[in-house]
């Protein structure tokens, strides 16, 4: 396991360096290295790190969400109101719609495949968003019109929004029909993790502000609170088995929006630690962006690829297309310019960590679409994630403009 632990951080640095030289985003390197280094290539990782890749791509997850917490002003959103909201499921559910109406013609089956496809689709990756979103704030590209914001907030509640359609899907395939309480379900999650998010920072706050430690004990005490979130979700959506009989509770939170709203309640009630914290998580998000994104690249079966070609391309798109077309129905009465909404429209397309996530799910669970599926999330991944980040990186100073007091900075 160690030697995979040194090819994942050297090669994927290195790729990414080169990547970097040659003006493309380092991504694009690391997710290289995962492909290369990955099963279906040549084999160099070890099962073991495999095993827990899902869990170790969640730990960086949790980095970079909570960086982005320390970092969110909530003023903005205020300000913005409707078009945040909106944001969070307009865009999602147009990318679903445009995916049952082209999937079926495109690639084969029925109407039910196709909205499994397109919520798997659906999903825009914050592990490519949010990193860039921090840094447009800390730089002050578009921080006046509360653009970061706008997008870090959409993109968080948006993977919760997308899981539960997911699920409803899936489970219509398996013949359990629809059931309303998951749809109940999703705002309840969305409130429920802001409140929890948000008393464990206020409690930290009072906690660090009684008991002196170092700030690198302070985000070791925050990590693990973190990932004691992660597990109380997991734990609350799994059956609970009483006398034999075997029941769910109804409602349940979104552990990442926790995760992100304890940075913000952090930076409420102690933002000289917050700002301290912050650079620390930066410093983190180093090798974590490593990890992350080349054990996404090692779930990539590039053999899965030839089989759909170009129609599996001709269907991306569209969803794209639908999804840049609820985005831009999001931002409409705002006082937004033409090219700053198209920079939203283009940055609220990446994905990655949510198809990697379940886009093996259908084939696992036996379904006739589940190789399709799991091959488009694919192909998704592969075209969308270094394209999405290459277009923000490229854009953002063309089409944003700078707050001249942060910049200077």
């Amino acid at each position: 396991m160690l030697y995979s632990v040194a090819f994942i951080i050297l090669l994927g640095m290195f790729l990414g360096w080169v990547c970097k030289t040659c003006k493309l985003p380092s991504l694009i390197g690391m997710l290289a290295t995962g492909i290369l280094l990955g099963p279906y290539v040549l084999g160099v990782l070890d099962d073991s790190i495999l095993a827990i890749s899902a869990d170790i791509r969640k730990a960086a997850l949790i980095i970079i969400l909570t960086r982005a917490g320390l970092s969110l002003d909530l003023s903005g959103l205020k300000r913005i109101g409707r078009p945040a909201v909106m944001m969070c499921f307009v865009p999602a559910t147009f990318e679903v719609l445009g995916v049952m109406l082209f999937a079926p013609k495109l690639l084969g089956g029925s109407l039910l495949e196709a909205a499994i496809l397109g919520a798997v689709l659906a999903a825009v990756s914050p592990a490519v968003v949010v990193p860039r979103m921090v840094k447009l704030m800390e730089e002050g590209y578009g921080t006046r019109e509360s653009i970061p914001q706008l997008i870090l907030a959409g993109a968080s509640v948006d993977d919760v929004y997308v899981i539960v359609l997911f699920s409803t899907f899936l489970g219509m395939a398996q013949g359990e029909g629809v059931r309303a309480m998951r749809f109940v379900n999703i705002p309840v999650s969305i409130v429920l993790g802001v409140l929890v998010g948000y008393l464990c920072g206020y409690l930290f706050a009072i906690f660090f502000a009684k008991v002196h430690m170092r700030d690198t004990a302070k985000i070791l005490v925050i990590l693990s609170v973190s990932f004691l979130l992660v597990t109380l979700e997991d734990i609350m959506g799994q059956p609970i088995e009483v006398s034999g009989a075997s029941f769910s509770l109804p409602f349940t939170f979104s552990a990442l929006i926790a995760i992100m709203f304890v940075g913000v309640s952090l930076q409420k009630y102690r933002e000289p630690v917050a700002k301290r914290l912050s650079v620390k998580y930066n410093k983190l998000w180093v090798g974590a962006e490593v990890f992350l994104f080349v054990l996404v690249g090692a779930t990539v079966n590039i053999g899965y690829l030839g089989k759909v070609g170009f129609m599996a391309i001709v269907l991306i798109a569209a969803a794209l297309a639908f999804r840049m077309l609820g985005v831009y129905v999001c931002l409409l009465g705002t006082k937004l310019r033409a090219k700053e909404r198209l920079f939203v429209m283009l940055a609220y397309c990446p994905k990655a960590t949510v198809q990697a996530a379940i886009g093996g799910v259908p084939l696992a669970a036996g379904l006739a679409c589940g190789e399709r599926v799991l091959t488009v999330a694919v192909l998704a991944i592969v075209l969308t994630a270094p394209l999405g980040a290459f277009a923000i990186d490229v854009s953002y100073r063309k089409l944003l403009s700078g707050n001249s007091v942060d910049m200077k900075k």
